[in-house]
């Protein structure tokens, strides 16, 4: 069994990396319209340039996985600060697009909290949508846009479950086609659980993203792991990617849901152990606090374990 590994965003070890530079509304006010969108402009291209870094930095390191940061454009999305966020970078657009096929990296976006359609807000939904566009028209600039994912929570439960999964199912329909074909979606460490996830996964053929520390914080005693994995699993068998995984541990004891900033293997242990009877070959998407930094260290302490050697800088082999 394979398992390679990624991170989320920003390179820790890299020096003023940060993919993820914004400009708040009020700013954008305050300096007016033709120099707030100089501002918007020259942020933008910096979040860009240091992304391609970023992505020179994994080919170094042979780490396969990577999730784009979903505020490379400052005020994207924003009413009334409607600018062409395309055209003016297409080239930083295709030279990391061409990096990325060249060296057969996974990429990825994980659109905030607010991207969700369970809501009985119409105006919610379109936003919902609004913000899949805006993340799929990044991932066609870089010409990723058939094979990224955009990962996404069912929602909220809004006091009624049942009646909140019922608009999520109505709502997806409004998603472009060619977006939803990009869709994961994911378990939640609060509201809908793997089990729920699943099943809503199933109905719409969207891949589920499983998140191993949201499982543990937010399961029933029914929900088993040799039960659940070969269903989340089933839910890749149409696309040509292996299953994914979202990999953390938990802060503290009082901050459960929180994530620590590096891994703890022994967290995983029960994971591991399912993933095993398994067998089937999977990434790991490391969303601890310390970024790159975690990831390496994962790879590290785990390929110390008897059964497990690294074969890359960012996979290793379970035997």
């Amino acid at each position: 069994m394979h398992i390679r590994f990624g991170f989320v965003a920003n390179a820790l070890d890299l020096y003023e990396a940060s993919p993820a530079k914004t400009v708040t509304f009020s700013r954008y006010r305050q300096l007016g319209e033709k120099e707030g969108k100089k501002k918007l402009h020259d942020v933008t291209e910096m979040n860009l340039l240091r992304t391609k870094r970023i992505i020179h930095y994994l080919i170094a390191h042979e780490i396969p996985l990577y999730r784009f940061s979903s505020s490379l454009v400052p005020l994207a999305t924003h009413p009334e600060t409607q600018w062409d966020y395309i055209t003016p970078f297409s080239h930083l657009y295709k030279e990391i697009g061409t990096l990325v096929k060249t060296h057969q990296l996974r990429t990825s976006f994980h659109p905030n909290q607010f991207t969700l359609f369970t809501s009985d807000r119409d105006h919610v939904t379109e936003k919902a949508v609004e913000d899949l566009v805006y993340h799929y028209e990044l991932a066609k600039a870089m010409g990723l846009h058939k094979e990224i994912r955009i990962n996404i929570h069912v929602g909220g439960a809004y006091g009624d479950k049942q009646k909140a999964l019922e608009r999520f199912h109505n709502n997806i329909k409004k998603v472009p086609t060619h977006i939803l074909k990009q869709l994961t979606l994911e378990n939640d460490d609060k509201t809908y659980t793997t089990t729920e996830t699943l099943a809503v996964a199933e109905q719409h053929s969207i891949p589920m993203m499983f998140d191993y520390h949201h499982y543990v914080a937010n399961h029933t005693d029914e929900e088993e792991l040799t039960e659940l994995l070969p269903r989340v699993f089933a839910t890749w068998e149409s696309t040509s990617q292996p299953a994914k995984i979202h990999i953390s541990s938990p802060k503290s004891k009082t901050a459960f849901r929180s994530h620590a900033d590096y891994v703890d293997e022994t967290f995983l242990e029960p994971l591991l152990d399912g993933l095993k009877t398994i067998r089937e070959n999977v990434d790991f998407m490391i969303e601890a606090k310390a970024k790159d930094r975690a990831c390496l260290s994962l790879i590290d302490c785990l390929s110390k374990k008897r059964g497990m050697n690294q074969v890359t800088g960012g996979s290793i082999v379970i035997r």
